[in-house]
């Protein structure tokens, strides 16, 4: 017998390097082979070089032995610490060469749903990364265990806790249903592949046999079905290593937690920066459209604009990005989709984003363009006054400060939304603005309707009347009753926000100290 534990420590260096096999040489091949990484590899991808400290890497059962003879099959989940951007997270995801990542319970779950991952990340108070990758549960479970499982007994507390404590960020790296997918709408943010990733509540066999639908997996929750058309999760990366790169910028902006400021950087942009084509980029002619994008991009600090949800909601622009290296959430209507008129798709959108901000102590920056709510029978089937009128209610409970600067169009309900009506309220407005409680057009048509009807050229007095009205509704006069902050000249807009931005660090400071004290 040895004089000391050199055959333990042995076997430990065996039993880790099995884990280090996943579901072995066979299964491994197999993911490659249709041009995916290996959990251990995402997170060697992701995470800071030498970083990832793994917990759990014995667990697993136990068998004769395998066509690599090995004698210990590792648990289908690999989790444990790492470093992101330098930063400390708790990071876990499905290894799908064992069982495509069925959930697997010993004494203590490591992650999936709940588990030590999760109780790592709500105790020491940092961002949770899900590299999520399996099915969830099966209906085997209930023949090995003799009963079925009551719905919520190893349910999502521990996963809606965290999203009011720390951030949360899920990459949905294949196909993800029940469990898993709702893990990955528990997230701040979400990430899937194109082509390769698909979310929903459960798959094409279920689907076909519950209603007759017979659909594949990417008509039933690919990309274009999650990101574009229902918004379930936020953006599409080309492949995985675009996935992480996404990751990683969105943690940037993110602070560790709800009692810690977001990042400042330095800036090596100038604060004073003029940018010549802000003078010309808004059309003389109120109709058209102009790039809503580019407008923000020569604003914010360069190179900062990372916007969410793309391709989702199209008529408004939900973005974080820098002013003077400080974080801000910009919200900014997009004349190029629908006029920039809020849909309920739109409403959703900015509902969620203003919640990320407040969540996390970033202020707001409205860049306005807003005709007001979309209006028609589609609009009205679709429930748009009520999940509008939600976006006024989620902008009037954020506490964080906002900043509203009118480019074009500021009218009715949907202008409310931009504005903030419990703080400072300070409202900008370039020479181009115009507001009122309706869009002039419409408004005119509705309180004229008798004396547009009964002139001798209906048309021409109309159109005597709205300019009348314009008139009015041009930003000079509002200025000068102080109803509008000011006026500036479109190239001076970063330098002004940069100076308003900088002043308020001091009120997100005191909101981040505010929140409750971790339990």
């Amino acid at each position: 017998m040895s004089a000391n534990w050199q055959p333990e420590v042995d076997e430990l260096r065996l039993r880790h390097a099995w884990a280090e096999q996943l579901g072995g040489t066979a299964s491994v091949h197999r993911h490659h082979a249709a041009g995916r990484m290996t959990i251990r590899e995402r997170i060697d991808a992701l995470a800071d070089a030498g970083s990832f400290h793994e917990v759990g890497k014995l667990s697993g059962h136990t068998i004769d032995a395998d066509e690599d003879g090995r004698k210990v099959i590792p648990a289908p989940y690999v989790m444990g610490l790492a470093r992101i951007g330098g930063r400390d997270v708790a990071i876990g995801g499905e290894d799908f060469t064992i069982r495509g990542g069925a959930s697997w319970a010993g004494d203590r779950r490591k992650g999936g749903q709940g588990g030590f991952v999760e109780d790592l990340a709500y105790e020491y108070a940092i961002p949770l990364v899900n590299l999520i990758d399996g099915s969830g549960g099966s209906v085997t479970g209930s023949k090995k265990r003799g009963h079925a499982v009551f719905p919520g007994v190893h349910g999502f507390e521990r996963s809606v806790d965290l999203m009011s404590r720390v951030p949360v960020v899920s990459a949905v790296l294949g196909a993800a249903a029940g469990g898993p997918a709702g893990r990955a709408v528990l997230s701040h943010y979400s990430v899937m592949i194109r082509g390769q990733s698909q979310v929903f509540c459960t798959g094409p066999a279920v689907v076909a046999r519950s209603i007759g639908q017979q659909l594949d997996k990417e008509a039933l929750g690919g990309s274009k079905i999650a990101v574009d058309i229902a918004g379930t999760i936020d953006q599409t990366a080309d492949d995985e290593e675009h996935a992480f790169e996404l990751v990683t910028r969105f943690l940037s902006y993110m602070p560790q937690n709800v009692w810690q400021m977001p990042p400042s950087v330095s800036c090596p942009d100038p604060l004073d920066r003029r940018d010549e084509r802000l003078l010309g980029i808004v059309p003389r002619d109120r109709r058209r459209p102009y790039d809503m994008r580019a407008l923000a991009s020569m604003i914010v600090d360069a190179e900062s604009l990372f916007e969410i949800q793309p391709t989702h909601g199209t008529a408004v622009i939900c973005a974080l990005a820098r002013l003077g290296g400080h974080v801000v959430g910009v919200i900014a209507n997009n004349p190029q989709s629908g006029g920039g008129a809020l849909d309920v798709c739109a409403a959703r959108k900015q509902i969620r984003f203003i919640e990320l901000c407040e969540t996390f102590h970033i202020p707001l920056l409205f860049l306005v363009d807003m005709p007001g709510f979309m209006v028609g029978v589609q609009a009205e089937r679709d429930g748009t006054l009520r999940e509008g009128m939600r976006a006024v209610s989620a902008g009037l409970r954020a506490r964080v400060p906002k900043l509203t600067v009118v480019i074009r169009k500021c009218y009715g309900m949907g202008g409310m939304a931009t504005t903030e009506k419990n703080g400072l309220g300070l409202k900008l407005a370039w020479p181009s603005a115009e507001w009122g409680s309706l869009p002039i057009e419409g408004g005119v048509e509705v309180a004229y309707k008798r004396e547009i009807a009964a002139a001798a050229n209906p048309a021409e007095r109309r159109a005597q009347l709205e300019d009348e009205l314009r008139a009015l509704a041009s930003p000079w006069a509002t200025a000068q009753a102080f109803g509008v902050e000011d006026i500036i000249d479109p190239r001076d807009t970063r330098a002004y926000l940069c100076r308003f931005v900088g002043a308020m660090q001091g009120r997100l400071a005191l909101l981040a100290n505010q929140t409750g004290a971790p339990r």
